[in-house]
């Protein structure tokens, strides 16, 4: 009789390792449920930054994060016999661990565990402009021209920014447009630093985001209370309705900024007199001054932009006399 030869041993599981990567937009130890499984199953966390800041958080709650930077081959022996290892990422996101597992698994020789990328918190919508925040805070203190700058001395670029912006979006450029909408959010959050080191009446850009945000909620009773708009025109009577509740003004004409370009202004003020049911003559006189105002509310009745329209018109002129130079110089 025969004796029958012992069966293999069975091969060794590889083990798993497990990158974890987190956001520094995001509160640390907000972790999502998946990254607190992975971390408490884990055989072994490993973290190559002692001064992560999620490692009095995992720490906290229980887990032991080892300060150690591995090299790939340690990590692969460290999965040996089915292990689970966690890497905390840094914010470089390991890439000379990453890099040495992708060779070893390129050789071939080398048996190799189950890698998995596992992002333990996510960026919302709008976290970049925590990093547009440090940035600033951090050119107000130590750039020589920007920790001068005062909100009078910021002014005229606010209204460089805005006209290029409107010039972007007539050009129908979409890259321009993208980076002249962060120059115009640059003037908003610059404004908001230098806001914080007035001496009585300090704001930051939390109370004003928090204060367009309240706005919008209350004139917006349609999408965030129990009124109703199906159109626009119900919509824009919400809008006015809540503004006329907040304002409390005495005249139709508050609020409207004498500053801005005349054809605006008058058609700004006739849209007020319109809105609110004003029969008001258009005053009479001498000149081009007065034939401008007319032409002004006869476009704002008639739902023209006249600073637009004027605008276009202007553009075609400018684009007029480039050809004519041109053909001059042929």
């Amino acid at each position: 009789m025969n004796a029958t030869s012992p069966a293999p041993a069975p091969e060794a599981a590889p083990g798993r390792v497990v990158l974890l990567t987190t956001s520094h937009r995001v509160a640390p130890g907000l972790l999502s449920w998946p990254a607190w499984q992975a971390l408490r199953a884990a055989d072994r966390v490993l973290c190559a930054d002692g001064a992560h800041p999620q490692l009095p958080y995992l720490r906290e709650a229980g887990t032991a994060v080892e300060e150690y930077a591995p090299t790939a081959e340690e990590v692969v022996d460290a999965c040996a016999g089915g292990r689970t290892v966690v890497v905390v990422a840094t914010g470089e996101g390991e890439p000379a661990l990453t890099d040495g597992l992708a060779r070893m698994a390129g050789g071939g020789r080398v048996r190799m565990p189950e890698l998995e990328l596992l992002p333990a918190s996510y960026d919302l919508p709008g976290a970049r402009l925590l990093d547009l925040v440090q940035v600033m805070d951090r050119i107000r203190a130590e750039c020589p021209w920007s920790s001068q700058q005062t909100h009078k001395g910021l002014a005229k670029y606010g209204i460089e920014e805005a006209y290029e912006l409107v010039e972007a979006i007539e050009d129908g450029d979409r890259d321009e447009l993208r980076e002249e909408l962060g120059d115009v959010l640059l003037q908003v959050v610059f404004h908001a630093r230098i806001a914080e080191e007035h001496a009585e009446e300090p704001f930051s850009i939390d109370d004003v985001a928090g204060g367009i945000v309240a706005k919008l909620v209350h004139r917006h009773p349609h999408v965030f209370g129990e009124e109703t708009a199906r159109t626009p025109e119900e919509v824009k009577a919400h809008w006015m309705r809540t503004k006329a509740e907040e304002k409390r003004r005495e005249s139709v004409t508050d609020g409207v900024p004498v500053g801005q370009p005349a054809l605006a202004l008058a058609a700004k003020l006739a849209s007020r007199v319109r809105s609110a049911g004003l029969s008001v003559p258009l005053p009479s006189g001498e000149g081009v001054g007065y034939e401008l105002l007319a032409l002004a509310a006869r476009a704002e009745a008639e739902g023209v932009d006249a600073e637009a329209a004027l605008r276009a018109a202007a553009r075609a002129y400018r684009d007029a006399i480039r050809t004519a130079e041109q053909d001059a110089r042929a």
